[in-house]
């Protein structure tokens, strides 16, 4: 079970680490990023054996895909979020 979380976790820090080099963040501070998509991979991955009623193993393609649909999702979502807020000021 902790493998798997691990692995969750990791594959959103390498997502959000990827996004941060490849995306303009306008001043915006990388870390935010890389701990969002951190958090998106764990919250992904424990949905998606939440909702498949599979138990968290070492080794499951299915739930760390989950977990890096998940990240991006995040990652996505923030900064439309903050683009959003940087355009009303």
């Amino acid at each position: 079970m902790l493998l798997g979380t691990v692995g969750w976790i990791a594959l959103g820090l390498i997502a959000g680490f990827i996004a941060s080099k490849l995306l303009n963040l306008r001043g915006d501070d990388p870390n935010m990023g890389i701990a969002l998509a951190g958090a998106g991979g764990l919250a992904g991955g424990w949905l998606y054996s939440m909702i498949s009623r599979t138990a968290v193993t070492s080794f499951n393609t299915r739930s760390l895909m989950f977990a890096g649909i998940a990240a991006i999702g995040v990652l996505i979502l923030w900064h439309a979020m903050r683009r959003h807020s940087l355009s009303r000021h």
